[in-house]
């Protein structure tokens, strides 16, 4: 895994930072035309009643710090690359690292997990479900940019690719606001790109995006406002979003807070809230769920369980 992820880094920079890369155009037109794997069941409990991301959509996981929007990717990913044996779909994924959080000893670890439940697992399972995961890191909106051009090989040359997770769009807003001075074209110019590179990715590839997006703390504003919850990227990027994920977190007890000394035991009873919105249908359709992060990663709760945990809170 670790020399995938070298070789897909090593790519992206290119020679001496280039980054030119030379499409054959007949495999380029044989992975467009081959049907890739539609990811509508990626997780029913997320997007029930069939109403989940289609091929070429886009999915916004929005939320403040600590609401559990990377543990659903990690969910999503394990979902993806276990064999279908394991209850998994199959199919390749890229993970696009912009905020340098992902954890690949917590992500085997809930992969190990899941495996076991298979009979016969082995070591061997682990590295199968390992060599369907791409991974890179991206350190600046130029980089990631020359990530999603090079993308387009690796589309062209495995169809078994479905799923793009970034985590997260918004990690270089400040960055780029500063950079682009007074200007607001300037400022959103890079995302802007991106976001318009990516769109034509998701029409002849007919791929399916998951992307996470910090919520902004403002001054005087509850976090549990409407405010709070506004999108504030380019125009660019949210003409993309077929489906948005708003993460929160219910705040534990009193009683939780005044026992000093049990995180683990209090992050095990912690109780996350995902409210899906899908603008992707001519009528505007939500509904939410709940989960808890466990060893074995996350575990989406019923309202009875929900009502229990809450009640030890």
């Amino acid at each position: 895994m670790a020399e995938t992820g070298s070789q897909f880094k090593t790519a992206v920079a290119g020679p001496e930072g280039e980054g030119s890369v030379t499409v054959c155009a007949s495999c380029q037109l044989l992975a467009r035309l081959e049907a890739r794997r539609c990811l509508k069941d990626i997780e029913p409990r997320l997007f029930p009643e069939d109403r989940g991301p289609d091929q070429g959509a886009v999915v916004e996981l929005f939320g403040l710090e600590g609401t559990g929007k990377t543990e659903l990717l990690y969910h999503l990913l394990c979902r993806c690359v276990l064999p279908e044996a394991a209850g998994g779909l199959e199919v390749d994924v890229v993970f696009v690292d912009t905020d340098y959080s992902l954890d690949m000893l917590h992500l085997v670890s809930i992969l190990d997990s899941k495996l076991t439940l298979l009979a016969g697992a082995d070591e061997a399972a682990l590295r199968s479900c390992l060599s369907r995961l791409l991974f890179v890191h991206c350190y600046s909106s130029s980089q990631l940019l020359l990530t999603l051009h090079f993308l387009e090989t690796t589309l062209s040359s495995r169809p078994a690719l479905a799923l793009i997770l970034i985590d997260s769009i918004s990690a270089f807003y400040w960055v780029d606001r500063c950079e682009g001075g007074a200007s607001y074209t300037k400022q959103e110019e890079k995302l802007s790109r991106c976001a318009e590179l990516l769109g034509r990715l998701l029409r002849d590839y007919r791929i399916t995006v998951f992307a996470t997006c910090h919520a902004i703390r403002r001054p005087g504003v509850p976090s549990s406002s409407s405010d709070s919850e506004r999108s504030y990227l380019c125009r660019s990027w949210q003409r993309l979003v077929t489906h948005r994920l708003l993460c929160s977190r219910q705040e534990p007890g009193n009683n939780m807070a005044a026992e000093g000394g049990h995180d683990q035991e209090q992050r095990r009873q912690q109780i996350f809230t995902v409210h899906c919105t899908t603008f992707s249908s001519r009528v505007k359709v939500s509904w939410s769920s709940s989960f808890c992060v466990t060893e074995a990663g996350v575990a989406f709760l019923s309202a009875s369980e929900e009502n229990k945990c809450a009640a030890r809170q």
